[in-house]
């Protein structure tokens, strides 16, 4: 192995284990309490053609999400439902960190 493709591999785990820390684990008792809020707050946007959901997606603009509850998980996330799909966003930087069906 060539040391380019060393270094070319070791970016490509990191930026693997980078995308993968973006991640939030929630447990299912939480998503639970997730799903019966959303079901009761629904905020519901229709996905554009040329948006993939997928964690680590930044959503566009036009999407208004929902805030959850204080008490509904430990970290303060929005959300909005695309396709079914309820997807959990970081305020901050509007990625989406967990994507439940």
């Amino acid at each position: 192995m060539t040391f380019q493709s060393t270094i070319a591999a070791t970016i490509l785990l990191a930026g693997t284990a980078f995308a993968a820390a973006q991640a939030v684990v929630i447990t299912p008792e939480q998503e639970v309490v997730v799903r019966e809020y959303v079901k009761t707050n629904p905020v519901v946007v229709e996905r554009p053609t040329n948006f993939e959901l997928l964690v680590g997606a930044i959503i566009p603009d036009m999407f208004k999400p929902g805030e959850l509850a204080e008490n509904t998980l430990p970290n303060k996330y929005q959300y909005v439902v695309i396709d079914g799909r309820t997807a959990l966003i970081d305020p901050q930087t509007r990625k989406i960190v967990h994507i439940m069906d």
